[in-house]
């Protein structure tokens, strides 16, 4: 049984041998042998070296391969998207398979009814993409798997390893490359003939003539050439959007009552104290943190605006979240202020500031734009002098702020120049009456117009 043993790892050493070490040991084997015949030709002395000894002195090198430990195949599944979102459509591969990946790297896009979410490699070791499970324009669910990472140390070798493959290719063409030159020797030969047959086309000049009463046929698709058009697929984000507007339409008595607000004195004071204000906050001033401490004021006063019908009952909320509307190249997201009323305004500019950078870098999350009981949509960046703003369900009303213009007012009998704001306050008439709706929009324009009265409460 040891021989057997002996004999096998004799057989599979002397496969790794170069030539001239085999040759020695078959020399060797050839001489004079002394003792038992069982003792062996050959003895090896065991070494983590790449070398090993035979017993009459003979060193054989090799070199020793080791098989890289064998890596781990992570599977990255799609990570929770909210109570309200099960599934989305895969938009974006930012890695190609055989790239490296570190922690948090993105390896696929989401695009769901509300948000694009990222699904990233979350393992702290680093490791190599190896395949996608989904393409382009897939419907994915939470909890799929979408990729496999080869979690373990990045090796370039296989890139390596395709260079000279790629560059053998070329050289085995070239043989074929020399054969091309003398196919193109004919085809020159053929010359003459080709010029030959060149005085018979203007024989066929005459062909335009008969179609001359075709000419608006033909001019048909040149008119279609020169408008063109294109068909896009409508994003989720896009769809849900339309959706929500059009639902919004159909189920609510939507009306819209409009008032007009002297911005002089909030501008006034905004000049007063921005310096000081940024000083001490880190944030600017702005006119939004005013429109939603008004609103909050507005919403406590009048119960009715910050309620929702619900089948036969009517929810009031005792809390108030209110949502901003906010313009993405992908679409209008809507993140919520929460308990806006509780709120500074050095707090309210500071947290618009941040959800606002989050929706234009895509990294709002669900939870940033969940709930909501009272929107403002401020369509004044834009230049929009008045509109009527489309109620956000499952909301009752919506406050529209618009562009602020210089206009002629009769202030202490005398007509002067005043900035001034149109607004528009769009509510459930099934819910609001309109002597609420009027109340609300009023209160917003006499709080804007005269701040003090929200640190004497009247």
């Amino acid at each position: 049984m040891a021989g057997r043993l002996l004999g096998r790892l004799l057989h599979r050493q002397s496969q790794s041998l170069s030539p001239r070490c085999l040759a020695s040991i078959g020399s060797a084997s050839s001489a004079p042998q002394t003792g038992t015949t069982h003792e062996p030709l050959i003895s090896l002395r065991h070494s983590t070296s790449s070398s090993f000894s035979t017993s009459w002195g003979w060193s054989c090198h090799r070199q020793i391969h080791t098989s890289p430990a064998a890596r781990e195949d992570i599977k990255i599944v799609v990570p929770s998207m909210g109570d309200s979102v099960s599934e989305g459509t895969v938009i974006e591969f930012p890695k190609q398979p055989g790239d490296a990946v570190n922690e948090d790297d993105v390896l696929v896009q989401i695009e769901t009814d509300k948000v694009t979410i990222d699904v990233r490699y979350t393992e702290s070791q680093a490791g190599t993409l190896k395949e996608f499970l989904v393409k382009p324009d897939d419907t994915v669910t939470v909890g799929q798997e979408v990729a496999i990472v080869a979690k373990g140390e990045v090796s370039d070798s296989g890139g390596e390893k395709e260079e000279p493959q790629q560059e053998s290719k070329p050289k085995e063409e070239k043989p074929k490359a020399e054969d091309k030159p003398k196919k193109e020797s004919k085809p020159k030969k053929e010359e003459p003939k080709k010029e030959a047959k060149a005085p018979e086309k203007p024989k066929e000049k005459p062909a335009p003539s008969k179609g001359g009463g075709d000419d608006p046929a033909a001019a048909e698709p040149s008119s279609k050439a020169l408008r063109p058009e294109r068909r896009v697929k409508m994003t989720r984000l896009r769809a849900r959007v339309a959706e929500r507007l059009k639902g919004a339409q159909n189920t609510f008595a939507m009306l819209t009552t409009f008032n007009e607000i002297d911005m002089t004195n909030l501008m006034a004071l905004r000049t007063d104290y921005k310096d000081a204000f940024l000083e001490k906050h880190g944030v600017k001033l702005g006119f939004m943190s005013a429109f939603v401490k008004a609103s909050a004021d507005a919403l406590q006063l009048v119960p009715a605006a910050n309620a929702v019908i619900d089948g036969d009952e009517i929810v009031y909320r005792d809390y108030v979240d209110i949502s901003i509307a906010v313009a993405t190249p992908k679409g209008l997201v809507v993140p919520v202020l929460r308990n806006a009323d509780t709120l500074s305004f050095a707090e309210v500019e500071k947290n618009i500031n941040a959800l606002g950078k989050k929706a234009r870098d895509g990294s709002i999350s669900i939870d940033d734009m969940a709930g909501g009981t009272f929107t403002i949509s401020n369509g004044g960046v834009y230049g929009s002098l008045l509109s009527t703003p489309i109620i956000n369900p499952p909301q009752s009303a919506i406050l529209g702020m618009h562009s602020i213009n210089q206009r002629p007012m009769v202030v202490n009998g005398q007509i002067v120049a005043r900035p001034v704001m149109n607004i528009a306050l769009t509510y459930d008439h099934r819910l609001i009456d309109g002597r609420e709706g009027v109340t609300f929009l009023k209160r917003i324009k006499d709080v804007v117009e005269d701040p003090r009265r929200l640190l004497i409460d009247v």
